[in-house]
């Protein structure tokens, strides 16, 4: 019967659908609100437990279901997350009414459409995980978390940055990386105290010239896009000191690159590099990486600096990316440095 029946939501009053394309959804009777299970069955609630209208979100968040409806759990939260409702991405997210006492939100991987506006609530906030989720914009509400220092965006689908990240003025870490963004706005200049950008696996074929006016930016992350070259005006960051290209479409390396003397770490890896220029005046380089380039030579650097690639004195380390990432946690897991500009009144 219940894969007879057409599946309404009282919430948006549109059609679910599974990744499998099965339907879930409350169909309201005279008698009762039945609820199709996967495996066919009809799951029943008396209507004295429903003083009105239920949402699929309420019926499972009020745990209204019994038997085999408690294991759709999963399954229906995965559909909820489909229905851009407040009520539905309220219930997605749980039972986040207060901000957590570490002064931290961490709604990775929660499939959220629509961020949750209450979130906006939390002034105190000083670090807000959106990773892996399916957002598109945010609220200008946003705006209300001026003392939030690390925003993460990344595994999302955006193709523009909302201009309201541009005005949380204490960021310090912003992670972008793996949306759809082939820009940037000029108002990302307003983010002064950004330590940390990651740009990583976007659609970016040059890096936004904005990025050259975040005189504290210390690591950047650009991998993984369709960069051919780089701007002459990344020499003005000073305080940069480790730049991440793998996987971009360079030919040459970058000229900019050998005026930047405080460099650290160079990641070249994976582009189409055939010759590599002489490293050794880049007296603070610790570490050069440019492996899987088709190039005739290695470069030439100073004493104590190590290289990963072909003819280096080592060999390519099997997990380049694990180390990356864990050279990541370790900044990030150091206390955020105090902001130098006062949050805006």
């Amino acid at each position: 019967m219940a894969s007879q029946t057409l599946p309404v939501c009282w919430a948006c009053h549109q059609t679910l659908k599974s990744l499998s394309g099965a339907l879930f959804t409350v169909k309201v009777t005279g008698l009762c609100h039945r609820i199709p299970c996967y495996k066919g069955r009809v799951q029943r609630i008396q209507c004295s437990q429903l003083s009105r209208p239920h949402s699929l979100a309420e019926v499972v968040g009020r745990g209204l279901l019994s038997g085999g409806g408690l294991h759709m759990g999963n399954t229906i939260r995965a559909l909820v997350a489909f229905i851009p409702t407040d009520r539905c991405q309220n219930y997605v997210v749980g039972d986040l009414r207060e901000m957590p006492l570490d002064r931290m939100v961490d709604l990775s991987g929660s499939q959220l459409r629509r961020f949750p506006l209450h979130v906006c609530s939390f002034t105190e906030l000083v670090k807000l995980y959106l990773s892996d989720n399916h957002l598109q914009s945010l609220p200008p509400d946003l705006a209300q978390l001026q003392n939030l220092q690390i925003l993460a965006l990344d595994f999302n689908n955006f193709k523009a940055l909302p201009r309201v990240v541009c005005t949380l003025k204490q960021l310090c870490i912003l992670y972008l990386g793996n949306n759809k963004l082939c820009d940037l706005p000029d108002e990302l200049s307003l983010l002064q105290n950004l330590r940390t950008l990651w740009l990583e696996d976007n659609c970016l074929t040059q890096l936004p010239d904005v990025v050259c006016e975040l005189s504290l930016l210390r690591t950047l992350h650009a991998g993984s896009n369709a960069l051919r070259l780089l701007p002459s005006q990344l020499r003005r960051l000073r305080e940069l000191r480790t730049i991440w290209l793998s996987g971009n479409q360079l030919t040459d390396f970058p000229p900019v690159l050998l005026r930047m003397p405080f460099l650290e770490v160079i990641d070249v890896d994976r582009n189409s590099i055939r010759y590599f220029p002489n490293l050794a005046h880049l007296t603070n380089l610790k570490l050069v990486i440019y492996d899987h380039n088709p190039c005739r030579n290695a470069p030439k650097v100073g004493k104590g600096v190590r290289r990963v690639g072909r003819w280096a004195d080592e060999t390519p380390e099997p997990q380049l990316r694990k180390a990356r990432r864990y050279a990541l946690a370790q900044e990030e897991s150091q206390e955020p440095p105090a902001p130098l500009l006062p949050p805006s009144s």
